[in-house]
C-alpha cells in the first residue's frame, strides 16, 4: 500500500486508543526520543507513543544520572520531538524536583510540557508520595502517566539500580500504589524492573494500561530507551534490553572511513563538487570578471 494511503488512514493516537488496546488485548508500543529526526522515524514506523524521557540526561547529555536534568532541557528536547511527531502520543517526562516542591509548581511545570512543547501528557515517578500531586495536575486538564518500581530519580533512596518488589511486602506495596495512581486518574502506569509475575498481577488488577520496562511480557505494552535498543549508549546495557542493532559500530566505521578519505584526498570527489562555467572561470583567471 502506498505511503500516502497509509498516512491518510492513520489518525493521531489518543488515551482512548491506548485503553482500547488493553481491552482488546493488543500490545502498546512506546520508545524514547529526544529530537526531531528520531521522533520522526518512530512516528513513521507506527509506534503508539513516544516518551521524551529524562533518560536524555544520560544518553544524550552525558550526565551520570537523570537527577541533573532541568525543566528547560526537557522542554528544549520535547519541542524538537514534537516537530517530528504527527501521530504518536507524545509524553514529557517531568524531571527531578519539577513536581516535588509543591502542587502549584508541579502544575506550572506540567503545563509547560503542554503549552510550550505540545506534549499530550506528562510522566511522574512515584506512588503514594505523588498521588495527590498527580491528581492536581490531572484536575488541571493534563493527563498523567504514572511510574512505579525502579524510579531512577530516587535511585539513591533505592540503593542503586535494583529490581523492586521482590518480596511479598514490597510487591503488595507496588500493587497498592498502582491502584492509588489509577484512582487519582492516571491514564497508564510504567512498571520498571519488577518481577514479571508481579507485573502480571498489577496488570490484571488495573483497568488502565501498564507499560513495562524490565517487567516481563505480561504488561499491556513495552517501552525501551531507544539509545539502548539501537546500541548508541555503551556505558552499560541493562539486562532487560534487547539490542536490535549496534549503531555505534556503524557510525564509528563511517567516521573512520571519512577521516581516511579526507586525509588521502579521496573526499570530496568530483561528484561532490559544484561547477562553474568554463568561460566564467577563464575570466576569473584573467582578472576580467
Amino acid at each position: 500500500m502506498p505511503k500516502e494511503v497509509i498516512e491518510m488512514e492513520r489518525k493521531k493516537v489518543t488515551i482512548t486508543d491506548l485503553r482500547n488496546k488493553k481491552r482488546e488485548g493488543k500490545k502498546i508500543t512506546m520508545l524514547t526520543a529526544y529530537d526531531y529526526p528520531l521522533a520522526r522515524i518512530m512516528d513513521e514506523a507506527g509506534v503508539d507513543s513516544i516518551l521524551v524521557g529524562d533518560s536524555l540526561g544520560m544518553v544524550v547529555l552525558g550526565y551520570e544520572s537523570t537527577v541533573p536534568v532541568t525543566m528547560d532541557e526537557m522542554i528544549h528536547h520535547a519541542k524538537a520531538a514534537r516537530r517530528g511527531t504527527r501521530y504518536a502520543f507524545l509524553i514529557g517526562d517531568m524531571p527531578f524536583m519539577s513536581y516535588q516542591i509543591n502542587r502549584d509548581e508541579a502544575i506550572r511545570n506540567a503545563g509547560r510540557f503542554m503549552k510550550e512543547a505540545g506534549c499530550d501528557a506528562v510522566k511522574l515517578e512515584g506512588g503514594y508520595e505523588v498521588a495527590e500531586t498527580s491528581q492536581a495536575i490531572i484536575d488541571a486538564g493534563i493527563p498523567v502517566l504514572g511510574h512505579l518500581g525502579l524510579t531512577p530519580q530516587t535511585i539513591s533512596k533505592l540503593g542503586g539500580f535494583k529490581v523492586q518488589g521482590k518480596d511479598a511486602q514490597a510487591a503488595k506495596r507496588i500493587i497498592d500504589q498502582a491502584l492509588a495512581l489509577e484512582k487519582v486518574g492516571c491514564f497508564a502506569i510504567v512498571l520498571e524492573c519488577v518481577p514479571d509475575e508481579l507485573a502480571k498481577l498489577v496488570t490484571e488488577r488495573l483497568s488502565i494500561p501498564t507499560i513495562g520496562i524490565g517487567a516481563g511480557p505480561h504488561c499491556d505494552g513495552q517501552v525501551l530507551v531507544t539509545h539502548d535498543m539501537v546500541g548508541l549508549f555503551d556505558r552499560f546495557v541493562p539486562k532487560f534490553v534487547k539490542q536490535y542493532t549496534k549503531l555505534s559500530l556503524s557510525i564509528s566505521g563511517a567516521v573512520s572511513q571519512f577521516k581516511e578519505d579526507v586525509e588521502r584526498g579521496k573526499f570530496p570527489a568530483k561528484e561532490h563538487c559544484f561547477a562553474i562555467k568554463e568561460e566564467d572561470l577563464k575570466k576569473l583567471k584573467k582578472g576580467e570578471a
